[in-house]
This record gives structure tokens, C-alpha cells and sequence, in this order.
């Protein structure tokens, strides 16, 4: 198991630092994750948020690159159809460079209505541009002298220097949600950025869907790997670790159901706009030690709730965001550490 941290860099309320000093700090934090013993550290990427949740992985990419020497760097994700494919691929490539080899890059479509506007890009649009991309990228990564006369993009004779690190090239990811996402990405041959189970699968989750579909495609599902989002905060009990999350998390419920609902690309989606009182949502979540719950609460009840998931769950990579927006970079510090020191020894053995 790879265990991974993702931060968004946004400035939740409560703890309001000038962007400057939040970008920094959090920066700091992740060169830190590496000392703790993490695998991966991920950006993900939004736009025209308040908050400043980060709208340029791949610069951050860099600047964690060039202040680490172990710790591998993903985005997760580059909301490709906002982007010209030539310059990610020559982004990624320095990135690359720069890690020595510890790229992954993880590509989506995005959903969020507000940055397909503010891009003036159609929202309709997004699912062809992101296939583009891909095939644009990946040609960029191996060949020379690439030409391309696509439907979004042209591009003539262009060769990527500097070349990345990794050969063929850095490990390429791909976002889904939906069922017929999913089985894309498998016949793709391409590795899982998966939705948290956010999606609709019927009786099947999301990581036997992918296995099912790069069997029926011919390819063996060692592989390739698979990645899950989860979403929690450590502390040395259950109630201090609810004391200090529980507005962040209501805060980041409320944002995101907002998004989904708004995009309502999957059936049910318009349910994610009912998001409970902060107080409402504790009262529901602080005794749910399933293997679906918050992940909130001392580092043994975080063991109670992975073990299980784990076992159920086929997959390769945990992507856990513990920066949830309004927490002190102190608490984020505390249970960084909590969980590296009291609960991955643990889950590692599992």
C-alpha cells in the first residue's frame, strides 16, 4: 500500500492566514510529509475559489521537488481540457526532472461549472479535450517530432526537452467517477484515479469495476495501480480529533456537495447540496467507525475503520487529504504525524 497525502492549499474558516504565509506553511508541511515516512504527496487543482484552493499543481509539483529527495509527486488531478496538452507535457517533463524521476501525473475533465466559464471552454466539450490531451501527452512523452491535427489542438513538429527521467515515461493517471468512466480509463491502459466511491457502480465498487474492465481489455491488472480518496483528521482522542474537525470538515462537505450538485454528472449528485449543520453532521459520523466513515478520530479508531476498508477495497494507493480547510497548520501537523507514527506501521502489516 502506498500511503499518500493531498492538500488543497485552501484557507478555511477559522483560520484565515494571508495566502502568502498559507501557501509557505503548507509547502513546509508537505517537505515535512516526506520526513514522516509518506509515499506520495498530491496536488489537486481548482479555479476562482475564495478560499485559494490551489489552481497550478505542477508549479507546486516543482517547488516540492526541488526541497525533496525521496517522497514521489502527483497531481491529482491536471484538469486537462483547461490546458494546452504541449504545455503540461512540458511541465511535467521538468517536474520530472527536477524530482529525478518521482512524477505522477494524473489528468481529469473537471466538473465544476464556474472554471468552464471563467476559461470560456465548453463544459460539453470536456470529455474530448481530455482524450486529446492524453493521446497528445503521451505521444510527446516517447517520440520526436510530433505532429498533430486534432480537433482542439494542432501541433508540428514538436519534441519535448528536456525528456522526462522516468522511460517511457512518469506513471499516467486517469480521473473517474462513472461507471463508463471507469471502464475508459481501464481500456486506456491507464492507471485509476478513483472518486472515493462517490460514483454509481450498482453492487460493484468502483476498483472491481476497473479490474473487470483491463481483464475484458486483455491486460493484466498488476499492472496498474489504483488510487481512493479519503478524507479525515488524527488526534490522540476521538473527541479532541471531532473538537478540531468538525467546522473544516463541514466546511469542505458543503463546498464540494455544492460543486457536485451543480454539475450533477452522476444521478443522485443534486443529493450532495444537503449537507447537515456542523453539529448535525458530528451527531451522525462521530460513532460511525465503518469502513466508509470520516476518517476522524484517535489513530486506533482510524485502524478499526482502514482494516476492514482494506480488506474490501482492492487498491494500490490511499490518497488521504487530512488538510482539511480550517485547521491550524499546527493540528494539520499533529495529525500528519498521528497517523504516520500510530497508524500506518499498523495498516502496513495488514
Amino acid at each position: 500500500m502506498n500511503f499518500g497525502l493531498m492538500d488543497p492549499f485552501r484557507n478555511g474558516p477559522g483560520c484565515e492566514l494571508p495566502f502568502s504565509e498559507l501557501y509557505r506553511t503548507h509547502l513546509e508541511l508537505a517537505v515535512e510529509a516526506e520526513a514522516m515516512g509518506y509515499d506520495t504527496f498530491w496536488f489537486t487543482e481548482h479555479h476562482f475559489v475564495p478560499d485559494g484552493y490551489s489552481p497550478d499543481v505542477l508549479g507546486l509539483a516543482g517547488a516540492l521537488a526541488a526541497r525533496t529527495s525521496r517522497i514521489r509527486i502527483g497531481t491529482h488531478v491536471v484538469l486537462m481540457p483547461l490546458h494546452h496538452p504541449l504545455r503540461v507535457a512540458e511541465a511535467a517533463a521538468t517536474v520530472d526532472v527536477l524530482s529525478n524521476g518521482r512524477l505522477d501525473l494524473g489528468l481529469g475533465q473537471g466538473y465544476r461549472p464556474q472554471e468552464f466559464v471563467g476559461y470560456a471552454v465548453s463544459r460539453r466539450e470536456r470529455s474530448a479535450r481530455l482524450h486529446e490531451g492524453v493521446e497528445i501527452i503521451r505521444r510527446l512523452f516517447v517520440e520526436e517530432d510530433v505532429t498533430y491535427a486534432g480537433r482542439f489542438h494542432q501541433i508540428k513538429e514538436a519534441t519535448l526537452y528536456p525528456r522526462p527521467v522516468q522511460q517511457p515515461h512518469p506513471r499516467l493517471w486517469l480521473a473517474a467517477r462513472s461507471r463508463q468512466a471507469t471502464e475508459h480509463v481501464a481500456r486506456a491502459g491507464l492507471n485509476l484515479l478513483g472518486s472515493g466511491n462517490l460514483g454509481v457502480y450498482g453492487d460493484t465498487r468502483q476498483s472491481e469495476v476497473y479490474r473487470q474492465a483491463l481483464a475484458a481489455a486483455g491486460r493484466a491488472t498488476g499492472d496498474f495501480c489504483i488510487s481512493q480518496v479519503r478524507y479525515g483528521h488524527v488526534a490522540e482522542t476521538r473527541a479532541k480529533a471531532w473538537d478540531e474537525a468538525e467546522r473544516p470538515l463541514h466546511y469542505m462537505a458543503q463546498s464540494f456537495g455544492q460543486w457536485l450538485a451543480d454539475a450533477n454528472d452522476v444521478p443522485g449528485d443534486e443529493n450532495f447540496r444537503k449537507v447537515p449543520s456542523p453539529a448535525e453532521l458530528r451527531r451522525l459520523s462521530e460513532g460511525d467507525l465503518s469502513p466508509d466513515a470520516p476518517l476522524v478520530g484517535s489513530p486506533d479508531d482510524i485502524v478499526g475503520i482502514l482494516e476492514p476498508y482494506f480488506a474490501r477495497e482492492r487498491l494500490t494507493h490511499l490518497v488521504l487529504e487530512l488538510a482539511l480547510p480550517g485547521l491550524s497548520p499546527a493540528q494539520l501537523r499533529n495529525s500528519m504525524q498521528l497517523f504516520a507514527r500510530q497508524v500506518i506501521p499498523r495498516l502496513r502489516r495488514v
